[in-house]
């Protein structure tokens, strides 16, 4: 898994499917074992898959699910597959505002559903209207953003089903001043993070009132390392893998962060990261 997720580190899954579209992608379910576990990647950001690996399928529907379709009125169709900062360039393009915060996110869309992603005062289900699931038989589900508890970082819905497309809405507004904005945020994200070592994004949910990178600076943690996972000097509320780190090392600096956090300020860190499989032992 260390090839597909953007720390560069993971163990074996148990199967790995890349579907070519939604049609592909039902064909596989439908003959793949009810039994076995299944687990959806999409660019392989927040995420930290241990050394030992998953015990499960993974299914990965960038390269195939990736259509996006204009339907009017600032509503959009886009796949599951298709890239967060490509949701917010389209809506633009065709004279809409409202995305430009998901050009920060460096995820795609299907992976900002299922956490709720937000960046600069906006979140994803703030603009979805429907979404389209599958289940494990391959059935494709029409449900109402109603259908889904929203909260921060979080989204709780139907069992078992799994997102592949979005409706989202969209306003009408200066094209011309949300193109700048998407470029500008584009430039804060490379200036304010270390977006060109491998990382997961944002580790930690930052507490109310308060900011996770200002907490873990307070704690005098920046730069500190454990093996090859490393603080970030850029922005203290990343992990980077500067060169050979393990999952091990970066699920213990994970440890190692909100234990000294804790003990400076008081504040309980919950990192946002999925944690998944198990390690070596």
């Amino acid at each position: 898994m260390s090839r597909h997720t953007t720390w560069r580190v993971g163990g074996p899954a148990r199967g790995f499917f890349q579907p070519a579209d939604l049609p592909d992608l039902q064909a596989f379910l439908q003959q793949l074992d009810a039994a076995e576990k299944l687990f959806w990647v999409g660019l392989g950001s927040n995420l930290l898959v241990r050394d030992g690996g998953i015990d499960a399928v993974v299914i990965a529907p960038l390269s195939g699910l990736r259509q996006m379709t204009s339907l009017g009125g600032g509503r959009f169709r886009f796949e599951a597959g298709v890239p967060c900062n490509k949701v917010a360039r389209f809506s633009a393009q065709q004279g809409y505002v409202g995305a430009e915060f998901l050009a920060g996110i460096p995820g795609t869309l299907g992976g900002a559903l299922a956490m709720n992603a937000g960046a600069w005062g906006s979140e994803t289900w703030d603009f979805v209207e429907q979404v389209e699931t599958i289940d494990r038989r391959g059935q494709v589900h029409r449900r109402s953003a109603a259908e889904f508890k929203v909260g921060y970082r979080h989204i709780a819905g139907p069992e078992d089903e799994w997102f592949v497309a979005a409706v989202m809405q969209f306003a009408d507004g200066d094209v011309e001043a949300a193109q700048r904005r998407i470029q500008q945020l584009l430039a804060q994200r490379s200036a304010t993070q270390p977006s060109n070592q491998p990382s997961c994004g944002s580790v930690f949910r930052n507490p109310e009132g308060d900011h996770a990178a200002r907490l873990i600076e307070a704690a005098g943690l920046k730069g500190y390392c454990i093996g090859k996972a490393c603080v970030s000097e850029k922005h203290a509320n990343f992990i980077i893998n500067s060169g050979g780190a393990t999952a091990a090392d970066i699920e213990a600096l994970i440890t190692h962060v909100q234990r000294r956090v804790a003990e400076k300020s008081g504040i309980d860190l919950q990192h946002e990261v999925r944690i998944v499989g198990k390690g070596v032992e």
